[in-house]
């Protein structure tokens, strides 16, 4: 079993940088694949950002894609997200994911265990 715990969330001005962590408890998470979805008021969850267990896969979100980065911190058992040039739209509470397959894979259906989620408010 893994708990993920996010972090890193706040209130930024547009423009501005955030670096989300999921930090996984109960066993190493270095062979799980890892993804970042997001879910703004009232709307879907979507995908954002995902890494493979090796961090030799990943893939963005055309929205985030330039602007975020997914990178594994394999010795602190987390993962992060690198958001830079934050734009009012991406404002949401953002959650991470772990599958135990290892994939990159933008597929909710593929994960295992999610976090509770951290918010982001980006303000103009």
């Amino acid at each position: 079993q893994v708990q993920l715990v996010e972090s890193g969330g706040g209130l930024v001005q547009a423009g501005g940088s955030l670096r989300l962590s999921c930090a996984a408890s109960g066993r190493t998470f270095s062979t799980y694949g890892v993804g970042w979805f997001r879910q703004a008021p009232g709307k879907k969850r979507e995908f954002v950002a995902t890494i493979s267990w090796n961090g030799g896969e990943s893939y963005y979100a055309d929205s985030v894609k330039g602007r975020f980065s997914i990178v594994r911190g394999n010795s602190e058992n987390a993962v992060y997200l690198q958001m830079n040039s934050l734009k009012p739209e991406d404002t949401a509470v953002y959650y991470c994911a772990a599958g135990l397959r290892g994939l990159a894979t933008m597929q909710e259906e593929q994960y295992d265990y999610w976090g509770q989620g951290t918010q982001v408010t980006v303000f103009s």
